[in-house]
């Protein structure tokens, strides 16, 4: 598999799943274009076809301003990848309107904002795949993460709406949903946990990893790989699907 010629886009690029994914369309030929808020962290994962570009998806004028310049440098985006995110429970009762709207914005504002004017360049080309990075989060709902299962589950009904608008086009939209993923925000997240639930953090990470069905976390590799995938030969009838990427059933 090539993609040779092909400018992909991913959202919070320059580290954990969104830098494994990257890396992996880098790897098959891909000039990739990896956005995040922070330059520091863009810069130092730079290189190898890697191109940072600083840019907050919940600012929609940052995102139609960096989108058009990241075009103008190479090309109409054929590959979107909204992956940014966060990843933070919180009781319902404890959540006031600061935390939701700060989840989604992030999850799902920022998801529309970046498939939006990737799709501007994209419908003009003859191939296009967008592919959300949710999480099993989006199919049912998590104990404590009333606001975040929300968001991942909106992502989810945008790709769905978007995979029927487009039906019988060379463009498909489908979104890969994980378990617990081995990344530093996994580390966060045991801290949090931890002080929560009054277990050390080692035990929080044990609890995260149980939850996946086959009691190990997933390497971002693993992810990136489901992302070449879906970006092959083959994959064109695969289209307004949910990839599960949590070791058993959820």
């Amino acid at each position: 598999m090539t993609l040779d010629g092909k400018h992909a886009l991913v959202t919070g690029g320059g580290s954990g799943i969104g830098l494994a994914i990257a890396r992996a369309l880098a790897g098959a030929g891909a000039e990739v274009t990896i956005t995040g808020r922070r330059g520091d962290v863009l810069d130092a994962a730079a290189g190898g076809g890697l191109h940072p570009l600083v840019m907050d998806v919940t600012d929609e004028g940052a995102v139609v301003a960096g989108i058009a310049a990241a075009v103008a440098a190479r090309g109409p985006v054929q590959i979107c990848i909204p992956n940014a995110g966060i990843a933070e429970g919180r009781a319902l009762h404890k959540t006031d309107t600061a935390f939701w709207r700060q989840i989604m914005a992030t999850n799902l504002d920022g998801a529309f904002f970046t498939i939006r004017e990737c799709l501007t360049g994209m419908r003009q080309t003859d191939w296009g795949r967008t592919i959300a990075i949710s999480s099993i989060a989006g199919l049912k709902g998590l104990k404590g993460a009333a606001a975040y299962s929300a968001s991942k589950h909106g992502m989810i009904g945008l790709i769905r709406s978007l995979s029927e608008d487009y039906l019988g086009t060379p463009l498909t939209f489908n979104a890969i949903c994980p378990g617990y993923v081995d990344t530093e925000i996994v580390t966060r997240n045991a801290a949090s946990i931890a002080q929560r639930a009054g277990v050390s953090p080692d035990e929080a990470r044990a609890m995260m990893t149980s939850a996946n069905r086959h009691n190990r976390l997933i390497a971002p590799e693993e992810v990136a790989r489901a992302v070449l995938w879906l970006c092959g030969p083959g994959s064109q009838s695969v289209n307004g699907q949910t990839i599960e990427i949590a070791g058993g059933q959820v």
